[in-house]
């Protein structure tokens, strides 16, 4: 079949090469001209796709990576995988509508065209659908196929990847449904069919909403437990030993990534418009972990407090950026707020994270160093602070050369030093 995959980050480009990969022949388009140039040239943006898996679907043809709408022509299944961020706390859709119209202008009777991009219940159908039908004057259901199946991507993820996790699949109808798990039968191992799109819209909602709900609750009780002289991760690894009924989630310095921290807005948000009122768990929920970044640099200023040193003028090396080890990927990352948190109250702030490209780092991080964690950069430092446990840093020479280290991530449970403190 002919695919067209509107979207070539994170999500869309690891799914564009895996229908390539299995015999379609896949246009993905970008409306950046110099992605698509790069993804031409061989270079991925993302982990998941390596250069060694796009040159062979480039070289015999069945990827086309494209920033011209018209080579969108002729396709036999569309997938929308843009960006659905936040704009002042209310969704943006404005990617999924600029997509539709997109689609729509190329949409052909008995084609299949499928959302991936995360929003609240309702969009397929009523978003997507009304500008698919409006553009195309084709009707949905009767004319064209449409379904939502919500991607399930886990950057640097090597076992979960887009082949091995189940694939939720929808649709506006039985026939829809039966077209969209047809097709994604083919590239992943297990498609989970869900009837309605607004129940699956939903699931995706659920899944991380549930993740960041348990997050905020063992931030909030890690600041309880340490007010009150009490180790939290010593109770963790204790209540983690039940079988049953428990799922360990750890603290950190705030939740990252697309999804944790837009998620839950869109489903509160949703809730809001459906019921007139939001979800009140939700909300506090994401208010806890949305100050976590500044609990971190309250910790930095009061160690540095009782060693005489005021935060103002204070060397800080904050070691990791991207919002999850053993990844490039800053969205939304925590580090990031707390680097410009630091820097506001006067600190002179440096990073290291040697997965995270310096022009991506130098555009989002506004003047503060790059650095590599060396020996002169760890000894210089008046406080080290551990945000991203990637693999790759020696901890151990972290804790020798370091005055001081705030471990954000329990990584250095393990290496008590009276240097070391965890957050």
């Amino acid at each position: 079949m002919r695919v067209l995959v509107v979207g070539q980050g994170y999500v869309g480009l690891p799914l564009a090469v895996r229908a390539a990969e299995t015999g379609h022949r896949v246009v993905g388009f970008d409306t950046s001209a110099q992605r698509a140039e790069s993804l031409a040239c061989g270079s991925s943006p993302v982990e998941d796709v390596t250069a060694a898996q796009l040159g062979p679907v480039l070289r015999d043809g069945t990827y086309l990576p494209t920033a011209s709408p018209d080579d969108a022509a002729g396709f036999d299944v569309a997938v929308i995988a843009v960006p659905t961020p936040l704009r002042d706390g209310v969704p943006d859709l404005s990617y999924v509508l600029a997509a539709g119209r997109t689609v729509g202008r190329y949409l052909r009777e008995g084609a299949l065209v499928v959302l991936e991009s995360t929003s609240y219940p309702g969009t397929t159908r009523d978003v997507l659908g009304a500008v698919l039908e409006e553009v195309s004057g084709l009707r949905m259901g009767s004319q064209f196929a449409l379904g939502f199946s919500p991607e399930r991507i886990d950057p640097g993820n090597r076992l979960w990847t887009l082949a091995t996790t189940p694939k939720i699949v929808s649709g506006i109808d039985n026939a829809s449904l039966e077209r969209t798990a047809a097709f994604y039968s083919g590239l992943v191992e297990r498609v989970v069919p869900m009837g309605r799109c607004e129940e699956a819209e939903l699931a995706k909602l659920l899944e991380n909403t549930f993740r960041a709900v348990n997050i905020a609750l063992v931030n909030e009780l890690d600041e309880v437990a340490r007010d009150i002289g009490l180790d939290l991760r010593a109770a963790l690894e204790g209540a983690a030993t039940k079988p049953f009924g428990f799922m360990r989630f750890n603290p950190g310095p705030g939740i990252g990534g697309h999804c944790l921290p837009i998620d839950p807005v869109y489903l509160s948000w949703w809730a809001a418009q459906a019921r007139g009122q939001g979800s009140r768990l939700i909300d506090l929920a994401q208010q806890i972990n949305a100050a976590r970044p500044a609990y971190v640099v309250n910790r930095v200023d009061e160690h540095l407090a009782t060693r005489g040193q005021p935060l103002e003028g204070a060397r800080v090396l904050l070691l990791g950026l991207a919002y999850k080890p053993g990844s490039s990927d800053l969205r939304e990352s925590p580090a990031l707020e707390v680097a410009h948190l630091l820097a506001a109250r006067g600190a002179r702030v440096s990073a290291a994270d040697p997965f995270v490209d310096p022009a991506a780092a130098t555009a989002v991080l506004d003047g503060i160093r790059l650095v590599f964690a060396s020996d002169d950069e760890l000894v210089a430092a008046d406080a080290v602070v551990l945000l991203t446990d990637h693999e790759v840093f020696d901890y151990d020479r972290v804790v020798a050369r370091s005055p001081f280290v705030l471990d954000c991530r329990g990584r250095l449970a393990d290496r008590p030093a009276a240097t070391v403190e965890q957050l």
